[in-house]
């Protein structure tokens, strides 16, 4: 039966401004290995049908997990009644849709190898030889290995004439080795975050030599000095930990609810307000920040959103100057007339979708430099790699961030790891602060599987990217 269609024409025959519908099989296999003991694993199935309808500048939703045209059309006039209630009370205030066309199209991520048919087996034979690797150093007393394989199958219809399939798969795994002596216990990760491809990837990932670079580096953060009181210190940051420190202080700000308040839950609204647009100095003028729903290998490269808008590629930060944000059909009328950028993301069927951070990366710098050039032209700094703990306030504008591996620079050289490191700045300090990025040889993508946001919380995911870069005269020193 094509339930598709049977929505489509019950919501037309109802009188609907504009209904979709997403008819969503998600499949998600989580394990998790501590030290040589399976203490996780889990194979789930998420089956069901969103239904949206649109009817005097107000949205309705319902979902349902019966495929029956009666449910289905059940379904449809939940969403419908609903729509006409929000209606009459946001008479006053009605929302508008941005323009859009209808596109019969399909999207799949490249597999060569299903990572959801690979045996339990071979998965957990890989996560254990990883995590003896890291045991085998006596002082390393506790491994562990996360591993998560995802593949979600949607079909979208919407009154606009759509007829739109995407098929997604994503691999990520995590590993950490933890050190401990007497006195402390230090903890090392191999995180390169989700990766929007089969099994392959992790295959060529080469995770035993990862096992024992991070345990070589959790021993060295054990036996190494604080940094000490916070001062002032130029910072060298690798993509791993600018994925997370864009995300927060980027991302998040330039979502187009969160700069309208319509969306305030998971550290607040933003500072990037619409008459900053096209003249605020968000970074130096080396910072070009890239949305691009169309990147190879994006956790959020999909093909579509759930708007039915088409994957795009759009400055956000050009040249420093915020120039815009991302955004969705309801969302899109309140900043001008143009059209959406395709920013609509739901995580399960029975989510109502909202405005996500696209993929998003930082363009790496246009002349050659390479890491070690820049470490050579440092002379007192710090080099993070990889994320931390993070704290942002209610306006994206204060923040701090920690990592997961620090050097101290002197006179142009590494010279001594360092542990328990924070960095406090604010937008637009921060970004404006950006004097050197290295070139595209050393840009690196990172992908975000659990990106939390509204009520009732949705988890997505997105990819962030970067070439090293360094921050100039930043506030840097102990956490304790």
């Amino acid at each position: 039966m094509d339930h598709l269609s049977v929505a489509i024409d019950h919501a037309k025959s109802l009188g609907a401004d504009y209904a979709d519908i997403r008819i969503q099989k998600t499949q998600k296999e989580v394990i998790f290995l501590m030290d040589l003991s399976l203490k996780n694993t889990s194979k789930n199935v998420t089956h069901g049908y969103g239904i949206r309808i649109f009817k005097n500048g107000a949205w309705g939703f319902a979902h349902s997990y019966i495929f029956t045209a009666d449910a289905v059309k059940k379904t449809v006039e939940e969403a419908f009644k609903t729509a006409k209630f929000s209606a009459m009370i946001n008479k006053d205030d009605p929302l508008r849709l941005a323009p859009e066309r209808g596109y019969i199209d399909s999207y799949s991520t490249k597999v060569l190898i299903d990572p959801l048919k690979v045996s339990l087996k071979e998965k957990v034979d890989l996560m254990m030889e990883v995590n003896q690797t890291m045991l085998n150093y006596e002082k390393i007393k506790r491994a562990t290995f996360f591993l998560e394989c995802y593949n979600d199958d949607k079909y979208f219809a919407s009154t606009l004439g759509s007829r739109i399939h995407s098929n997604i798969t994503y691999v990520y795994p995590r590993i950490t080795a933890t050190a401990v002596n007497d006195s402390d216990s230090q903890s090392r990760s191999f995180d390169d975050g989700g990766y929007a491809a089969g099994w392959e990837h992790i295959k060529k990932m080469n995770l035993i030599e990862h096992a024992d670079k991070i345990a070589e580096q959790a021993i060295m953060k054990l036996e190494a000095d604080e940094p000490g009181e916070i001062r002032r210190r130029d910072l060298i940051l690798d993509p791993g930990h600018l994925g997370l420190t864009m995300h927060e202080s980027v991302g998040h700000p330039t979502e187009l609810d969160r700069v309208l308040r319509w969306e305030a839950d998971m550290a607040g609204v933003s500072f990037a307000t619409p008459e900053k647009l096209g003249n605020y100095q968000y970074g130096s003028e080396i910072v070009n920040f890239v949305g691009d729903n169309t990147l190879p290998f994006g956790l959020a490269t999909a093909g579509y959103d759930d708007d039915g808008v088409p994957g795009q590629k759009w400055y956000i930060i050009k040249d420093g100057i915020l120039n815009e944000y991302g955004t969705t059909r309801d969302s899109q009328p309140f900043l001008n007339d143009g059209m959406s950028r395709g920013c609509c993301r739901a995580t399960n069927y029975f989510d109502f979708p909202i405005n996500r951070i696209p993929n998003l990366y930082l363009e790496p710098g246009k002349k050659p430099l390479s890491p070690q050039e820049l470490i050579a032209d440092t002379e007192d700094g710090i080099y993070i790699e990889g994320r931390g703990s993070f704290s942002i306030d209610q306006h994206r504008v204060n923040f701090q961030f920690g990592g997961d591996m620090f050097w101290e620079i002197k006179n142009g050289k590494k010279v001594r790891p360092l542990k328990n490191v924070l960095y406090k700045s604010s937008n637009p300090e921060f970004w404006n602060s950006c004097d050197a990025i290295c070139d595209d040889r050393y840009w690196k993508d990172f992908g975000v599987t659990n990106c939390g946001k509204g009520q009732p919380m949705q988890a997505s995911r997105m990819t962030h990217g970067a070439s090293t870069a360094r921050f100039k005269n930043i506030r840097v020193g102990g956490s304790k």
